[in-house]
């Protein structure tokens, strides 16, 4: 979150915290239940605590930051009862991109996930979490694109968000990938073969699995 040069207007200035802000919360430099402090932030980012202040409202509107009266405001902690209950709603919506998926991926699309699939196997086979992490989530992304939903895509985006420091946790738990990667190839499998009840099923036992491990 280096500093960089001042935005002209304030609302550049807004989107320029937000975008710095939201970064930092996702990639984890920040952590849960971590204060913060307005003016260090104005200054870090070369903008007015009002516009750091607007950015910080509009975390909140997505869940990621929590404003506190007369405490100020800090990044939200998600409990595992949360992330229990928005991992059902993930489960809906990852369900219903899948079935769209089978209808509406081109065959070139189809091929991706299958070279995904492919990656994720031989990431598990070598031992490498984070490598099949990043895969895990460029096949959610990948489906949820070919899939057209674009109401389903931005909801999805949001819950997602929340959800980064567990699914960070679960990727590094003994056993969850080898566990994890029969379940994407399941979803795989019936994507490519254009069955949108088979997709829809295999996104729905994907995520009760992760609900499982969640409250493991």
């Amino acid at each position: 979150m280096a500093n960089q040069a001042k935005p002209s207007t304030g609302e550049q200035a807004k989107q320029h915290a937000l975008a710095q802000l939201r970064q930092a919360i996702l990639g984890g430099e920040m952590s849960p239940a971590q204060r913060l402090v307005e003016n260090e932030l104005a200054e870090q980012f070369g903008v007015t605590r009002a516009s750091v202040r607007a950015a910080l409202i509009d975390l909140a509107g997505e869940g990621l930051v929590e404003r506190i009266p007369n405490r100020g405001s800090r990044v939200r902690v998600v409990t595992v009862e949360e992330a229990v209950a928005i991992t059902e709603c993930r489960m809906v919506l990852e369900g219903l991109c899948a079935a769209k998926a089978a209808v509406e991926a081109t065959d070139d699309q189809l091929t991706e996930l299958a070279e995904i699939g492919t990656a994720m196997g031989k990431a598990v086979a070598d031992g490498e979490p984070m490598t099949y992490s990043g895969l895990n989530q460029e096949l959610h992304a990948k489906i949820r694109q070919f899939s057209g939903q674009q109401v389903a895509v931005e909801l999805l985006e949001r819950l997602n968000a929340q959800l980064v420091r567990h699914r960070f946790q679960l990727s590094l738990r003994p056993g969850r990938p080898q566990q994890s990667v029969n379940e994407h190839l399941a979803m795989i499998e019936a994507i490519r073969a254009r069955d949108p009840q088979a997709a829809d099923a295999a996104a729905r036992a994907h995520l009760a699995s992760v609900i499982d491990a969640l409250r493991e």
